[in-house]
């Protein structure tokens, strides 16, 4: 029988008017909703810069580059918050990113001695970390992870202070408490993603691979983690915009110090937790200042999502 027949012999139900007007109100409604996120996107954007236009017009671009923050003075340069920013967010994906691919693979890849109800328990816990306000693992980091980590920092500065990231002794709050939450709070965005990205992998990869001669550990590596590598970038640098723009944990931890220090165990800071510790008493040139950096971090954040989609589609064309 020719496709020609069989494709005459197919006989399409019939759909009433009813049914065809629901279809096109659910594409209509789905087009408004996309538009609807595009419209309020750039409604806050025009709202930023509308209040930080006062600030932009008299310190430019200088602001980004100049460290004086004198409220008394009206003399404003964000350049030791954004430093903060970038730092603390790097770090924490420096710690983050090992971690969680890590227990992506450990939670996707059906071993031997995890059964699979265990599995599913780990994967709920894991994602349930994402559910914990920020302020708890704040005051979780001044209560537990300062005291464990404040020996550590002592060894590192009495032993390596000649090395300009471990120059300082760590007295409490700082960069590193900070990035090291961030790193935690960013784990379970890391690691779910991941998974869902090694587990949508073919199982017929992993069947080839181990049928000539690979090991598990080269299956996972060679073949596995190349084949979820665009979901695994997705991952990491959602994870990066989430870091970026953490508030309360950062200003409980990093120490709200508005100088740039290499060490990594000296108080910081960074622009969300320059907004959330002054926003509320600020007036005047103050506030547009404050919205100036709220404008570079909303930049900051644009920019990491452009190269998250520019990296997945250099991936998909190298695959």
């Amino acid at each position: 029988m020719s496709s020609e027949t069989v494709a005459s012999e197919i006989v399409l139900p019939h759909r009433s008017a009813s049914a065809k007007f629901l279809d096109q109100g659910f594409v209509w409604l789905t087009r408004i909703f996309g538009i609807g996120v595009a419209v309020i996107l750039i409604a806050i954007l025009f709202e930023v810069a509308k209040d930080a236009l006062p600030a932009i017009s008299k310190f430019g671009l200088g602001f980004l580059v100049t460290s004086e923050w004198d409220v008394t003075r009206d003399i404003y340069g964000a350049l030791p918050q954004i430093y903060g920013t970038i730092v603390s967010a790097f770090i924490a994906l420096l710690i983050g990113v090992p971690i969680g691919v890590g227990i992506s693979i450990f939670l996707s890849e059906e071993f031997d001695f995890l059964p699979k109800k265990v599995q599913e328990i780990l994967v709920f816990l894991v994602e349930l970390l994402a559910a914990i306000p920020s302020v708890v693992y704040g005051i979780w980091g001044i209560f537990v992870l300062i005291p464990i980590i404040k020996p550590i920092g002592d060894f590192l500065y009495a032993n390596f202070g000649w090395f300009p990231l471990f120059s300082t002794p760590l007295s409490g709050t700082g960069m590193l408490p900070a990035a090291i939450v961030l790193a935690i709070m960013i784990l379970p965005t890391i690691a779910a993603i991941s998974r869902d990205a090694m587990v949508s992998v073919p199982k017929d990869l992993r069947q080839a691979s181990m049928g000539l001669g690979a090991t598990r550990w080269e299956t996972i590596i060679q073949v596995l983690l190349p084949a979820a590598s665009s979901g695994i970038i997705g991952a990491v640098m959602l994870a990066l915009g989430r870091a970026m723009g953490e508030t309360m944990a950062v200003t409980m931890l990093i120490g709200n110090s508005s100088k740039i220090n290499f060490s990594v165990l000296a108080p910081a800071n960074s622009i969300a937790a320059k907004l959330a510790s002054e926003f509320a008493e600020a007036d005047g040139l103050q506030i547009s200042a404050l919205m100036y950096a709220a404008l570079v971090l909303f930049g900051l954040t644009l920019i990491v999502n452009i190269l998250a989609e520019l990296l997945i589609l250099r991936v998909q064309k190298i695959k």
